[in-house]
């Protein structure tokens, strides 16, 4: 408990010195009242650090059940492709990073491609996801996949609409062929609140060390909300299928959003040594929850 308080920078560096708990103080806490009494002294949200405290719990055992899997899925050789969209500042690239903390790095891969080149431009759209797909006992998670063209790329204007239509027809086919094949494909859809995006946005332009991951094209998605839900609400609607459905994950909370997707994507398999797990692996339906044709306006 002591180590992740004290470790934890991304809340320390915001305390005032009187505000952070010592080794001494630390020293002097036998139960939890003496720890909910240390932080009143020190001005301290008790019902914060206990929830950082049971994050950090629960997320160690998922990373356990996640080597699990992993394991599972190199010994019986299964192809998995976990993709995560959403819109920009939702979590995504955060809880990718949780998922493969502590896998093994030989079996797995993380896919984040940049624009397409002139070559890559001529050639079929999904030729160059394709090439990224899992070989027999790997793992790829999709930092942004194929659907960029259901969504950013018309949004964007970097699509014509001929293109944009074309792919929202072949893409159930495209997922059809890879469900017959045999490959495990999860979509993930990371929602978040527009209040909350540019909150995030917000805190990327004030911490020196998140200026990198605000981009002009993550401006203008405060700008262009309303039709980024036009295109969003369209892809679910048109390629929302029973052999490759969409997941939404509510993302508001980003370590809530962090577990709840682990679970999920563990859930969906029946590996080696699940039944011994010290944490729950199904996700909360608060939280996640299967798209279905009848709901709308899911941000």
């Amino acid at each position: 408990m002591s180590e992740f308080l004290i470790t934890d920078h991304s809340v320390t560096n915001k305390l005032e010195p009187s505000q952070r708990l010592t080794n001494l103080d630390f020293s002097q806490i036998k139960n939890r009242a003496d720890l909910e009494a240390a932080l009143q002294r020190k001005g301290r949200d008790y019902g914060k650090a206990m929830f950082n405290v049971e994050y950090e719990r629960q997320l160690e055992q998922l990373q356990v059940e996640l080597v699990k899997w992993q394991r599972w899925v190199a010994e019986t050789k299964q192809r998995v492709a976990v993709i995560f969209e959403g819109r920009d500042a939702a979590g995504k690239g955060g809880s990718i990073k949780r998922f493969v903390e502590h896998m093994n790095p030989r079996s797995l891969r993380v896919v984040a491609l940049n624009k397409p080149t002139d070559l890559e431009l001529g050639q079929w759209y999904f030729r160059r996801y394709i090439k990224e797909l899992p070989n027999a006992g790997e793992i790829v998670f999709f930092d942004r996949s194929w659907y960029n063209r259901a969504v950013v790329e018309p949004v964007m204007g970097f699509c014509t609409e001929d293109h944009y239509q074309q792919f929202m027809r072949q893409v159930p086919e495209f997922e059809h062929m890879l469900f017959e094949d045999g490959v495990h494909v999860i979509k993930l859809w990371f929602s978040i609140t527009k209040e909350e995006q540019s909150r995030r946005f917000d805190d990327r332009r004030t911490n020196p060390l998140k200026h990198w991951k605000l981009s002009p094209v993550d401006e203008k998605g405060q700008e262009m909300w309303e039709r980024y839900t036009y295109y969003k609400e369209q892809m679910f609607a048109r390629t929302h299928t029973t052999f490759c459905p969409w997941t939404i994950i509510k993302t508001n909370t980003k370590k809530v959003a962090r577990l709840e997707s682990i679970r999920h994507v563990l859930s969906k398999f029946e590996y080696q040594g699940k039944e011994n797990a010290n944490t729950t692996v199904l996700p909360d339906p608060n939280v996640v929850m299967r798209f279905h044709r009848s709901i709308y306006k899911l941000i």
